[in-house]
């Protein structure tokens, strides 16, 4: 499992996402070069692949969907923040319930500094998919920058409940990181980790998502 730099930090855990959308689009069209680059890890292979998705008039409205939200995840990966909301606009007008296409609205609207914004989509989000413990973690963040300390430590508890040890390693390396943590990196929901986290919601600048690769070989 492969944490990623916060810059590039979408949602958590690419990887796991690209997974699971190929186990949707992939059996359709199997036989698809321009779909399996959309699927692909490397950002610019995804983006072309996608257009080509995008572009091909005989793909069903869902296939279509996913290749604009795929494109979109890549241009954020990128960096390009602002140039992935029209995407992720167009994939939910093409399936208005895709929960990860809000959820993944949500954190660009949130890396933009614009948490009222995201939290609507979030909340879709949520309603669509109330197990996913990656939307619970982008509500998290939202309530946090909004000076929502107690809302935010629960949805961080839900994504943990709902995510795992995998999940609770990420949060212990990510509150290790911002000296709040010193225990071991063994995915267990302590004491620690809840005075740890109590204390980052308590402040907005707080993050208990790790800021680089220095997690990599605890995560791995």
């Amino acid at each position: 499992m492969t944490v990623y730099p916060r810059q590039n930090r979408h949602r958590l855990l690419v990887a796991i996402l690209t997974g699971v959308l190929l186990a949707y689009a992939m059996p359709a069209r199997a036989a698809s070069t321009s779909t399996s680059e959309c699927f692909s890890q490397s950002n610019e292979r995804r983006i072309a692949g996608c257009t080509e998705l995008i572009e091909n008039p005989n793909i069903d409205a869902g296939t279509r969907s996913l290749a604009y939200s795929m494109r979109a995840l890549a241009l954020s990966l990128k960096g390009k923040l602002e140039e992935s909301l029209p995407d992720y606009d167009r994939a939910i007008e093409l399936d208005p319930a895709s929960a990860m296409s809000f959820n993944n609205r949500a954190w660009v609207k949130y890396k933009l500094n614009r948490p009222e914004d995201g939290l609507e989509d979030v909340e879709r989000s949520l309603m669509l998919g109330p197990a996913s413990p990656h939307a619970h973690d982008t509500r998290a963040h939202i309530r946090q920058a909004l000076g929502e300390g107690r809302p935010a430590l629960r949805d961080y508890e839900r994504a943990m409940r709902l995510g795992g040890e995998s999940l609770v390693r990420l949060y212990q390396c990510g509150l290790e990181a911002a000296g709040l943590y010193k225990g071991p990196i063994d995915g267990l929901y302590t004491r620690d980790v809840r005075r740890a986290l109590e204390a980052c919601v308590d402040t907005t600048e707080c993050d208990p998502l790790p800021p680089d690769e220095e997690c990599r070989a605890a995560m791995s």
